[in-house]
């Protein structure tokens, strides 16, 4: 995960809206599942599945309250300990 690239998701969140998020995450997912993808392919695909179901993350905390360095922080946090639990 990239903090720069949720960060640049959150910025098209707040211009647009986080439905158009979700349909490029169930694009990504589909195009994972297409035949003849090469591993390199996935690997990208997989980095912005994370980064952006990261800023959806984030942005549902800023949604509840949180302010953005906040919930960018205790995100990153969580990211880190689950690194460190596995």
């Amino acid at each position: 995960m990239r903090l720069p690239i949720i960060k640049h998701t959150l910025e098209f969140i707040k211009d647009k809206d986080e439905d158009f998020v979700i349909e490029a995450i169930e694009l990504l997912e589909h195009m994972a599942d297409a035949k003849g993808i090469k591993d390199e392919e996935l690997d990208v695909i997989g980095e912005f599945l994370s980064n952006f179901y990261g800023a959806l993350d984030v942005h549902k905390e800023i949604k509840s309250g949180t302010s953005e360095k906040e919930a960018l922080n205790s995100f990153m946090k969580r990211v880190m300990g689950s690194i460190d639990k596995g």
